[in-house]
C-alpha cells in the first residue's frame, strides 16, 4: 500500500500505518462512493424509504384474519406481533402460494403454523445498503423495521427501487 506523506509503497495491504513514517493508513482502506446511488445506500439510513406503518395480526390469528387484513391494506406482508406487540413472524403473499395453497379451510388455520418466525429486521437507523444485502440474501421483498423489539414499519423493494430511481441522475 501507498503512502501519500512519504512515498513508501512497500506497505503491506490493510497495514494500519506506514512502517517507514508512521503516518496511519486506515482510512485509505475505506470504501469510496462512485456515484450518487452508492452514496445514498450507504450513507443514508432505513427511515429515508419513509417505511409505511406495519400491518399486524395477533400471533393467534387465522390465515383468513391475516388475508382480509392484506386484501383490505392492499399490503403483500403482515407482522405477526405477540401480547406484548413485539414481532414474532411475518406472513407474506408468497407464503399463502407456498405454504398455504391447497390447505383444506385454509380460512381458519393458525397464522403462527405458516408464517416465517422470528424474521429478519432492520432499524431506522441502518443504512440503506445494509438493508438491501438483507433483502438480496435472504430473498425477501418486504423487510420489518424494528425499534426497541416492535415493529414500527414495513420496507419492501420497491421502496428501495423507488428511492434509487430518484437518486439517479437524469439521464
Amino acid at each position: 500500500m501507498y503512502c501519500p506523506a512519504c512515498g513508501h509503497d512497500k506497505n503491506p495491504p490493510g497495514t494500519d500505518q506506514c512502517a517507514n513514517c508512521g503516518l496511519a493508513l486506515t482510512h485509505l482502506d475505506a470504501p469510496v462512493a462512485n456515484g450518487p446511488v452508492e452514496a445514498s445506500l450507504t450513507s443514508e439510513a432505513v427511515s429515508v424509504l419513509d417505511p409505511r406503518p406495519p400491518i399486524t395480526v395477533p400471533v393467534d390469528a387465522t390465515l383468513g384474519d391475516a388475508m382480509r387484513a392484506m386484501t383490505a391494506e392492499r399490503t403483500g406482508a403482515v407482522l405477526v406481533t405477540g401480547a406484548g406487540g413485539e414481532l414474532v413472524g411475518i406472513l407474506t403473499e408468497r407464503d399463502f402460494l407456498t405454504k398455504v395453497a391447497g390447505e383444506p379451510g385454509f380460512a381458519g388455520l393458525p397464522v403462527s403454523r405458516f408464517m416465517t418466525p422470528d424474521p429478519e429486521t432492520v432499524a431506522p437507523t441502518d443504512a440503506l445498503a445494509f438493508a438491501l444485502g438483507k433483502m438480496d440474501a435472504g430473498g425477501y421483498r418486504h423487510l420489518p423495521v424494528v425499534a426497541a423489539g416492535k415493529p414500527v414499519g414495513v420496507i419492501s423493494v420497491r421502496d428501495v427501487l423507488r428511492h434509487i430511481t430518484a437518486v439517479c441522475p437524469d439521464g
